[in-house]
């Protein structure tokens, strides 16, 4: 339902505001900042931004690269903003956005969105990039690096995000646009022969001030400019935040110098041995104009002068008013926002009972009619197996009525067979029986006798024995 929500919020963003922002965090394992390396000459981002903190972004809206983005999730503010000009246009309607995938990469939102429209569905929002809220009773105002006066008006609402924003006075914001737009407008522009080959750097350098303890206030910005043509030339240009009408120019190897070490901004035509000198003079010449002619207008003017000041008496008297006023605003916008969250977090409660209501009646219906369908299913089979049952339990009775008349019958039949058979059994086993009788007869006298044969020869030979032991011998005569 949140996935919902969102694309809701987004298409009404899209409906309403024509010129909604869209932008990509580029992956650590891609190769520059993708699409929007044709920002670059040669499509070489600058080199030495190494830390781990430092986050490529393709800003981009309706689906179109519009500028790059180098930003600092430690110090809350954009390091540079690469860009071509464009055509100067009529300053549009401010409206802010964030970048969703800073804080969450994990989250589903791929473009800059409204802060409010994501404030319950990104994690840890506001942990690695500034807020809305990190400006609001800070002195400060949300300063553009990429202005939006160098654009048309196709791109000027991709300029409106809090990732292309650092803390600015509000004289040192002003200044910062004015002096860029006529550098751009009267120096640059007019001394590079393919305007669609100036490339524009616009940076800030982090101090250790903190608005608010989290957002880094730039100690100064500047601006690199080259001119990637035939006959190119490079210019750097540093304007300190302590001093809203400074703006010194130097060279870009110099500007390096001020950065990080090993920075190295351009590449191409705008090396340091390639330069067209006479070019990079009359840009100088130009810049130094633009310089002289600001300088002139605010130390001759005397007037304008006592005007200002009455202006700075009139701003501190009714600061304690305008910031009492402010707090008062932030307090009703955050009253207005928790009331729509808690409507929204009622509705929402709401809806997921109504939800989880319809959810379980599905589920019982379902279930229902699942139940239902087995038992359809079933009835056949069931039918077949009862059918089944009683034919084989006919064949069973029947089976069990045949053995018991088989039983019963057999009882008088074999009687009766043994019963007649008895006469010719017992007519027949006569002779048999006398022979046998004849047989033992015969058996039994000739046994006797050679009993008697027997006995009579053992008393033969017993009286042969005697008379021989006990009568002497005689002579052969005798």
């Amino acid at each position: 339902e949140w996935t919902m929500r969102t694309s809701v919020i987004f298409l009404l963003c899209i409906s309403v505001f024509p010129g909604f922002s869209q932008g990509r965090v580029v992956r650590e394992d891609e190769t520059g900042f993708a699409e929007c390396n044709v920002f670059f000459p040669g499509q070489v981002p600058p080199e030495g931004f190494t830390e781990p903190f430092h986050v490529k972004i393709c800003q981009q809206y309706n689906k179109e690269p519009r500028f790059a983005t180098l930003y600092s999730t430690k110090d809350k503010i954009p390091l540079y903003s690469a860009f071509k000009f464009t055509k100067p246009a009529q300053s549009k309607e401010e409206n802010w956005l964030v970048e969703p995938q800073i804080d969450d990469p994990e989250n589903d939102l791929h473009e800059m969105v409204h802060e409010a429209d994501i404030t319950s569905t990104v994690a840890n929002l506001g942990a690695n990039q500034a807020l809305t809220s990190d400006y609001v009773g800070s002195g400060y105002e949300r300063g553009l690096l990429n202005p939006s006066l160098l654009h048309e008006e196709d791109f000027q609402m991709a300029t409106y995000t809090l990732t292309n924003a650092v803390p600015l006075s509000p004289a040192l914001s002003k200044s910062w646009h004015r002096d860029i737009g006529k550098v751009v407008e009267q120096a640059l522009i007019p001394h590079c022969s393919k305007k669609d080959h100036l490339y524009l750097l616009a940076g800030a350098i982090p101090s250790s001030v903190r608005v608010k303890g989290k957002v880094s206030v730039p100690e100064s910005l500047w601006l690199a400019a080259c001119c990637d043509a035939p006959e190119g030339w490079s210019l750097g240009l540093v304007k300190k935040v302590n001093d809203e009408n400074s703006l010194v120019d130097l060279t870009v190897g110099e500007l390096e110098k001020q950065l990080l070490a090993e920075v190295h901004l351009f590449k191409g035509n705008c090396g340091k041995d390639k330069q067209n000198q006479e070019k990079r003079e009359a840009v100088l010449q130009a810049v130094s104009q633009i310089r002289s002619g600001e300088q002139v207008e605010t130390t001759d003017n005397q007037e304008t002068k006592d005007s200002g000041w009455v202006r700075k008496v009139a701003g501190i008297i009714a600061t304690p008013f305008i910031k009492f006023l402010e707090l008062i605003i932030y307090v009703f916008v955050e009253l207005v926002k928790f009331v729509f969250y808690f409507l929204w977090l009622v509705v929402k409660r709401v809806c997921g009972t109504v939800l989880d209501g319809l959810y379980s009646l599905w589920s019982g219906l379902v279930s229902y009619l699942k139940a239902i369908s087995m038992v359809l299913i079933s009835i056949p089979y069931d039918v077949g197996r009862v059918i089944v049952n009683i034919f084989l339990g006919f064949l069973q009775i029947v089976q069990d009525v045949v053995s018991l008349t088989y039983r019963i019958l057999s009882i008088p039949v074999g009687f009766v067979l043994h019963l007649a058979a008895f006469p010719y059994h017992s007519v027949c086993a006569i002779p048999s029986v006398l022979k046998d009788i004849a047989t033992g007869l015969g058996g039994t006298f000739s046994l006797v006798i050679d009993a008697t044969a027997a006995v009579l020869q053992g008393f033969y030979y017993l009286a042969a024995h005697i008379v021989k032991r006990f009568v002497p011998k005689g002579s052969s005569d005798d």
